[in-house]
This record gives structure tokens, C-alpha cells and sequence, in this order.
């Protein structure tokens, strides 16, 4: 019985999970996918995209790897509950749960039209809160710990200008996760619940996107691979944490904005704008957008441009506890020399 009691408070290796991945046809969930296969993991592969859902589970199971996918849209609570009865039908149960499906649109707060941010939230957050319950629930019911892993933002923890609908989303997905986190902890359930904070990411994010803009959008500047996100997504997924940031812009935006709100927010207004389009073409038509219907598949990155990172030293430090405490120490130390220089200049 003892044995049993440590077995069921122990989240299992990747070898021997079966994960549930939303969002999975493209970007950050695809990437997120072949990498848990490859780890050994049994992979539930959900999104709206069923051509290309279909062509990645042939993909994996012909290298060998077990997969089943499930064609469904996370705005709607009943396809969320198709997800893990299939998975529940197929394995017998889920040991991790990952809340990735997402959409953006790139316009102005005053411009959006109020049907369009709806259907925003009903991906970005009402697709977590159905993902949410239904793995807490199995989780409850089996007993045993599993992993609830929500992807959140950079805009999650700060605002922002032209994707001043998806930021607000975001907000409700932290907001949404740290509530669930401290009443499973005051219940004692068996379900360890991580948000994951990623910086700029290169994936077709920008391609999928709503536009409201003149030019297309994309990424400029710094970015960070989704290898990097899936990383911290499967360490989580067998390692209990709390949070962790996918590249030090994201948790720098964060400690600027919460420190030093005004001054990030000028700053902000003019280096931010210019760096979310691309003046050499025009915006995809609004009906090329995945935000009423499903996007192509397939991909792993965009058509962003800039320095595109090869990983994040932010997610190594996060595996080793003391290590990330003298990064952000170092990286706090030098922001604040460098406002205080500013101040002096």
C-alpha cells in the first residue's frame, strides 16, 4: 500500500506516458508531438486540421511510435470531451494534458470587432478552462498524479499594442491557472499544474493570424525555436513545476513591466509596433485566417524574420533550480544598471 501511495504522488517518465496535445498540427504542438514520441510517449494528437492530423499520426506510427488523433475544435466543450475519451477508449487513460491551441489577431484594441475577439477567447481560453476540467477530473478519478500543462505568454504577463486582443486572453489563462494551481493544492488532488511563459516563438503563428493590419505580420528580432517550448512542456510533463519561461525576454518584459510599468510602457510603444510586420508584403485576406476555421498544418516555423535562436538557456537553468536563481539575479541586476544609466543620461 505504501508503495503504491508514492507511485500515485510520482508524475511517470515520458516512456511512459500517454500526453494529450491540443493545437497539435502545427507550430509549438507539432514539434511538441514528434518530440514526446520519439521520448517513448503514447501521443493523442487533437486540433481542427484533420488532413494533417491524420498525415502526422501516420508519420510517427510508421517510425514506430503509438498515436491516435482526434479531429476537434477546443472552443467547443463537447469535442474537448471527445479528446479524452479517445484517448481513455484507445489507452485506457492519459497521464499528461497539454493546452496549446491557440489564435492571435493583429490589430488594435478600438478596431477589432467584438465577434472576432469572442471567438478568440473561445479558443485561447474556454478551450484551456474544458481542457483544464476534463484533466483534472481524470485525474481525480484515477487517483494518480498526472500533469496539467497550460501554454500561456509573454502577453500573458504584460500588454501589448496590436495584439491587443490576444494579450487579454492570455491574461485570463494565467489568471485562470494560477486559481485552478492553489484549489488543487488546498484539495490535495493527485495533478501537477504548470503555465508555460514563451518569449517570441518561430512558428506560423504569424501566418495563421487575423489581420487587421495593412502589411503581414510577422516576428522581427529575437525568437526562440518551438523545440524550446516542447522542451519545457515534457520536462514539466514529468517533473512538477510551477512555472517555467521560455527565453529571458519573457521574463524580462515581466520583471520590467511589474517593476517599472511607465517607463516599459514608452519604451514599449515605440519598439514594439514596428517589429510585427513586414512592409515587403501585403496582410493575408481575413479569410486565409485560422481563427473561424482550421489553418494549414504541418509546419513547424514561420516566415518570421530576425535572430532565431537555437534553444533557451532560460529552460536549461529551469531543470536546475539554483542555476535559475543566480540567471534571473544576474539578468535583474543588470536591467536595473542599465535604468538607473538611462535615468543619469
Amino acid at each position: 500500500m505504501m508503495q503504491k501511495n508514492q507511485e500515485s504522488s510520482k508524475l511517470k517518465q515520458m516512456k511512459d506516458q500517454v500526453i494529450v496535445i491540443t493545437g497539435a498540427s502545427s507550430g509549438i504542438g507539432l514539434v511538441t508531438a514528434r518530440m514526446a514520441a520519439a521520448k517513448g510517449a503514447k501521443v493523442v494528437l487533437a486540433a481542427r486540421n484533420e488532413s494533417a492530423l491524420r498525415e502526422l499520426a501516420d508519420e510517427l506510427q510508421q517510425a514506430g511510435h503509438e498515436a491516435i488523433y482526434v479531429q476537434a475544435d477546443v472552443g467547443i466543450e463537447a469535442d474537448v470531451i471527445r479528446i479524452a475519451e479517445a484517448a481513455q477508449k484507445h489507452y485506457g487513460r492519459f497521464d499528461t494534458w497539454v493546452n496549446n491551441a491557440g489564435v492571435t489577431i493583429y490589430g488594435n484594441a478600438m478596431d477589432v470587432s467584438d465577434q472576432d475577439m469572442k471567438r478568440l477567447f473561445a479558443t485561447n481560453f474556454w478551450g484551456v478552462v474544458y481542457g483544464s476540467r476534463v484533466a483534472v477530473h481524470h485525474f481525480r478519478e484515477r487517483g494518480y498524479m498526472g500533469a496539467l500543462i497550460n501554454v500561456g505568454s509573454v502577453f500573458g504577463d504584460r500588454g501589448t499594442l496590436v495584439q491587443s486582443a490576444y494579450a487579454p486572453s492570455k491574461f485570463a489563462v494565467h489568471g485562470w491557472t494560477e486559481s485552478l494551481r492553489m484549489e488543487m493544492e488546498r484539495e490535495g488532488a493527485p495533478v501537477s499544474i504548470t503555465l508555460i511563459h514563451p518569449g517570441r516563438v518561430d512558428t506560423p503563428y504569424n501566418e495563421h493570424a487575423r489581420s487587421y493590419q495593412e502589411y503581414q505580420p510577422i516576428h522581427k528580432g529575437m525568437m526562440y525555436p518551438p523545440e524550446a517550448v516542447a522542451e519545457a512542456i515534457l520536462y514539466a510533463a514529468a517533473n512538477p513545476k510551477r512555472d517555467i519561461y521560455v527565453g529571458s525576454q519573457a521574463k524580462m518584459l515581466q520583471f520590467l513591466g511589474s517593476n517599472f510599468p511607465s517607463l516599459t510602457d514608452k519604451v514599449w510603444e515605440i519598439v514594439f509596433p514596428r517589429t510585427q510586420y513586414d512592409k515587403n508584403r501585403k496582410s493575408n485576406r481575413p479569410e486565409e485566417s485560422n481563427l473561424y476555421h482550421a489553418g494549414y498544418g504541418m509546419h513547424e516555423r514561420g516566415t518570421n524574420m530576425g535572430w532565431k535562436r537555437r534553444g533557451s538557456l532560460f529552460v536549461k537553468a529551469a531543470k536546475h533550480p539554483v542555476l535559475t536563481r543566480i540567471l534571473v539575479a544576474g539578468l535583474s541586476g543588470w536591467a536595473v544598471a542599465n535604468i538607473l544609466k538611462r535615468d543619469e543620461d
